[in-house]
């Protein structure tokens, strides 16, 4: 026997017992001694309270656990699992009956979680119930926009002006305001007048939109507050006229919900959290979907778990940074910042210029300003606060 064996057989010995102790639940007399670590204590909370005969009220319907416990489960199970485990909860604890009931989601504080619980589990509600939680979903969609509108409204709209800036006018086009203000230090106090050596004008009007952007949206389960986000953001921009604004989410299948942004609603309960990734053709299909690149922006949100061809993706990034895309990776659009991630690929993407960080709801209004105003995204968010991911070596 090698020196290292008898390591590894205490090791498989620490994870046997390990196991056996979620099994038996820790009870008094299931002898293992095996003391949890937090996530560990996590899952174990969760199986009890589903599995375990001897508690109760742990997810009844005064409590507002129902959404963190589902959220729990999301988060320590794989999607497959989680699917039973939902369904069991149906079965054994009557969720379905609880989630009919105005009073019980009224007991709920409705927020973005609650939502993505909701639309994870949208395949197994019907009738009534699936209108309860539409209406539910609503509720924390309206006051989302209320909160994110105008601000994202008035950033896009002013990089937009800033960069549609005329600085050869013809008179009829000079904005007497802007000139004005440029050319102060040039005023001429014995004539009592301003020499407007810099002329400012109003920007030519062009057809079409001045900006496209792209946002391209992991639906993996990780990923599910940034969904949310992700499409309140892409309402908003689609109401805007000078910019044109496509909306893709995908697992290791694309869907292009562009058609429906314009409610959020609609898009929330047309995504499919979990299951595979495939981030290649996702990229693939929007960089196909390109035809001004200078002008174009495209938001990648993942977290960067490929389950594709990953050379591809690189390969179609460098590309599209060639071409003059302005193109970001964010690891998560959430308050929550970034979960786990890919640390090589997201450093292998900053090398190519695509910087790869996580954004909160509240500081993606300035990041679209500054993505189309062409600004250094990764000084941006290092002025911002936000940790960038190195990049990698080459």
């Amino acid at each position: 026997m090698s020196e290292t064996e008898p390591a590894t057989g205490r090791v498989g010995e620490a994870e046997r017992l390990r196991r056996w102790r979620l099994v038996l639940g820790g009870g008094a007399a299931e002898g293992t001694r095996v003391r949890l670590s937090e996530r560990d204590l996590r899952l174990d909370r969760a199986m009890g309270a589903l599995y375990d005969s001897d508690r109760k009220g742990s997810l009844d319907a005064s409590a507002p656990s129902v959404p963190r416990w589902l959220g729990d489960i999301r988060d320590c199970f794989p999607a497959s699992v989680v699917q039973v485990m939902q369904r069991d909860a149906f079965e054994r604890l009557d969720l379905k009956r609880m989630l009919a009931e105005p009073e019980m989601l009224e007991a709920v504080q409705p927020d973005v979680n609650l939502v993505s619980t909701l639309i994870s589990m949208r395949s197994l509600l019907g009738g009534r119930t699936r209108e309860t939680a539409r209406l539910v979903v609503g509720r924390v969609v309206d006051d989302l926009m209320k909160r994110l509108e105008e601000p994202l409204r008035q950033a896009v709209a002013g990089a937009i002006d800033r960069v549609s800036i005329n600085r050869r006018p013809r008179h009829a086009e000079i904005d007497w305001n802007r000139t004005i203000r440029a050319n102060l230090r040039h005023y001429q106090a014995a004539y009592r007048t301003i020499i407007p050596e810099t002329r400012l004008g109003h920007g030519r009007r062009r057809r079409g939109s001045l900006k496209d952007v792209i946002l391209c949206i992991d639906q993996s389960g990780s990923m599910a507050n940034s969904v949310v986000y992700s499409s309140i953001f892409g309402a908003v921009m689609a109401s805007l006229p000078t910019v044109s604004t496509r909306l893709v989410v995908f697992d290791t299948a694309v869907v292009d919900l562009t058609d429906a942004m314009d409610d959020p609603v609609e898009v929330l309960f047309s995504v499919q959290l979990g299951g595979g990734t495939d981030i290649n053709r996702a990229v693939s299909y929007c960089a196909a979907r390109i035809t001004r690149p200078e002008d174009t922006v495209m938001v990648l949100i993942s977290d960067l778990y490929e389950g594709g061809v990953e050379a591809g993706l690189l390969a179609q990034a460098q590309r599209l940074v060639a071409s003059g895309v302005q193109m970001m990776a964010l690891l998560a659009l959430s308050d929550e910042g970034a979960p786990a991630y890919d640390r090589a690929l997201a450093a292998r993407l900053a090398a190519l210029g695509v910087p790869a960080f996580a954004c909160t709801p509240d500081l993606f209004p300035d990041l679209m300003a500054a993505a189309i105003r062409k600004q250094d995204l990764t000084a941006w968010a290092a002025q911002a606060g936000i940790a960038v991911v190195p990049a990698a070596e080459p």
